[in-house]
């Protein structure tokens, strides 16, 4: 008999091009051979250029699916990626603390896709931050969303590693803050855990495929939970395989076009 592969429960809403959302975390936990499961939040239609239209799924629905994949397959690990609303982070909230309480969640706080739509509801952050971030093992906010969920101002490190520690006294057991917003030739990903601070640092590209890199990294991320491996190793080994993804991306699309995740780690 094979062996069980790692299980991973994506908790995301779908992107019609395949480039980000729940098709990108697909995509990314079968390069790193963990078997997904799915509960969609929102159904979008979009492209390279923009978020054309959404529909968010019921949270009764939400919630459904979470519980059939837990009771029935299970999971090594959970990433969430967009919510839509503060109903729908409610329900997720409560399905997790009824059926995951001990299963690490990765918690992608998408708030605005990458041409500019918002994809969370504003009356949802309080929401989230009071509902989800105690149970997250770690959040993966980029610098905008940073913002919003602690007040951030500045992108210097010491700001950045203090606004890492606002979300851990949130509740949150650790904290990634990506800099691909910021404007230095590197791009700093910054790692508040229970560890100390860790910082991945890699040159920055500059190019228009970046389509679906949060998604990407923080599945990433969550597999190599699943897999067993520390917080840190599982976020280094996720910033290289995003890396290297956008350096061979495909160029497809008219706008930010997707990573090539047709590849292994």
């Amino acid at each position: 008999m094979t062996a069980k592969p790692p299980r991973l429960l994506i908790i995301a809403g779908s992107d019609s091009s395949g480039g980000a959302g729940l098709q990108a975390d697909i995509k990314t936990a079968c390069a790193f051979g963990v078997y997904a499961m799915t509960a969609v939040t929102a159904v979008t239609a979009q492209d390279t250029e923009r978020v054309r239209a959404v529909e968010l799924v019921s949270p009764k629905i939400v919630a459904a699916q979470i519980t059939a994949c837990l009771n029935d397959i299970g999971a090594d690990a959970i990433k969430i990626g967009m919510l839509g609303s503060a109903a729908i982070v409610r329900a997720v909230a409560a399905a997790l603390k009824k059926h995951a309480r001990d299963i690490p969640v990765v918690l992608d706080p998408v708030m605005i896709s990458t041409s500019g739509r918002r994809l969370l509801a504003p009356n949802a952050v309080e929401t989230l931050k009071a509902k989800l971030l105690p149970q997250a093992a770690v959040v993966t906010p980029n610098l905008p969303e940073a913002r919003v969920l602690t007040g951030l101002r500045s992108t210097d490190r010491k700001s950045v590693e203090a606004a890492g520690r606002k979300l851990m006294s949130a509740g949150a057991s650790a904290v990634l803050i990506k800099g691909g917003h910021a404007t230095t030739e590197t791009v700093d990903d910054l790692l508040v855990w229970k560890g100390g601070v860790e910082i991945y640092a890699f040159p920055r590209i500059h190019t228009k495929h970046t389509h679906g890199t949060g998604c990407t990294l923080s599945t990433a991320i969550a597999c190599g939970l699943a897999q067993g491996l520390s917080l840190p190793l599982a976020v280094g080994r996720a910033r290289e395989f995003v890396q290297h993804a956008i350096e061979t991306a495909p160029g497809l699309g008219h706008g930010h076009s997707p990573l090539n995740l047709l590849m292994r780690p």
